[in-house]
């Protein structure tokens, strides 16, 4: 089956840089993003989990965790990570999950369900499809997922920018407009009625048509 945004997250138990986990017990209460690579040592790979780890604690701030993936050994991701410090400048602290077997892969829809064999011989072109991020609720459902080509790095202030928005529209009755960053104006949802709005926004807002209705974020 293929996943859909608020399918619940596929749970599973694997070996990771920090040892074995259980994806929902690790999460806990807070938000997690998973982000894949097709193999250790590649070029755009390696460039995108040392500014990872440069600003992982920007997901802290936000209660969020990071963890990676990779279809290689652990053992081969911990020396990939001696290449990531010494060219990146910045040290891996997060989890990284060796899916040897590509079950997680398999899981998350990144390789087919009947795909074969281990990642013995697979080069990043046979596993050219896992290089996805998923973002993962509190509440354990799938709130965001990308998939992006091999030879285009991932943009991962741009998944800083949706968790913001996720986050507050979690917890408040708004929707966030094109290229929103945080503090800019939002708009009130539609499924708020005008009577709703004046008790929520007493001040008003502005409608240049009677569906889009701006505010200024709510603190």
């Amino acid at each position: 089956m293929s996943l859909r945004i608020n399918d619940t997250a596929p749970n599973f138990t694997a070996k990771t840089t920090h040892g074995e986990l259980t994806f929902h017990d690790w999460i806990g209460d807070s938000w997690a993003i998973l982000f894949s690579h097709p193999k250790d040592f590649t070029p755009v790979c390696t460039t995108e989990l040392g500014y990872m780890a440069r600003i992982e604690p920007e997901f802290t701030k936000r209660n969020a965790k990071l963890i990676g993936l990779s279809i290689d050994p652990v053992d081969n991701h911990a020396k990939w990570v001696a290449d990531i410090e010494e060219t990146q400048g910045a040290s891996v602290k997060y989890p990284m999950i060796g899916d040897t077997d590509l079950a997680v892969a398999k899981l998350y829809n990144m390789l087919p369900a009947d795909e074969g064999g281990t990642s013995d011989g697979r080069t990043a072109a046979t596993n050219a499809t896992v290089r996805s991020v998923f973002i993962v609720g509190p509440d354990k459902k799938i709130k965001l997922m990308l998939t992006y080509p091999m030879t285009t790095g991932r943009n991962f202030d741009e998944i800083l920018r949706v968790l913001d928005s996720m986050q507050l529209t979690a917890k408040h009755r708004v929707a966030t407009p094109v290229n929103w960053k945080q503090g800019e104006d939002v708009i009130i949802a539609g499924s708020v009625s005008d009577d709703e709005a004046k008790t929520l926004y007493p001040e008003g807002w502005k409608a240049p048509k009677p569906y889009l209705r701006i505010v200024k974020q709510p603190k």
